[in-house]
């Protein structure tokens, strides 16, 4: 696990994106309550970073074609038959920690 980020740079009911040691792009969000979770950052649908969408009622939108995607899980709303590749979390103190060895990104039909 690599160190991503702190809990101050993502508060609860928000997202952003950090960039890991290997280069990918680790989406984090905060859902109410506080639970972190850590996604891939680009939308599978064209590759668009997702941390310029938008991030309500623990959905997370994509600004370009509007794909939507649950929060608690990466599952696709709207359309439904995709998903975002989720990375372990581990919080220490107030760090943020992700692995996403061997976890590929995923790609959607388009």
């Amino acid at each position: 696990m690599e160190k991503i980020c702190t809990l101050d740079d993502v508060w609860e009911d928000e997202m952003d994106a950090f960039t890991a040691a290997d280069g990918r792009e680790v989406l984090i969000v905060c859902l109410e309550g506080g639970e972190v979770k850590a996604f891939q950052g680009i939308c599978p649908h064209q590759e668009m970073a997702l941390a310029d969408g938008t991030f309500e009622g623990g959905v997370v939108t994509c600004h370009a074609h509007l794909w939507q995607f649950d929060a608690t899980n990466g599952q696709g709303i709207n359309p439904d038959d995709c998903h975002l590749a989720e990375y372990p979390v581990s919080i220490d103190g107030g760090d943020v920690y992700v692995d996403v060895t061997g976890i590929e990104p995923f790609q959607s039909h388009t």
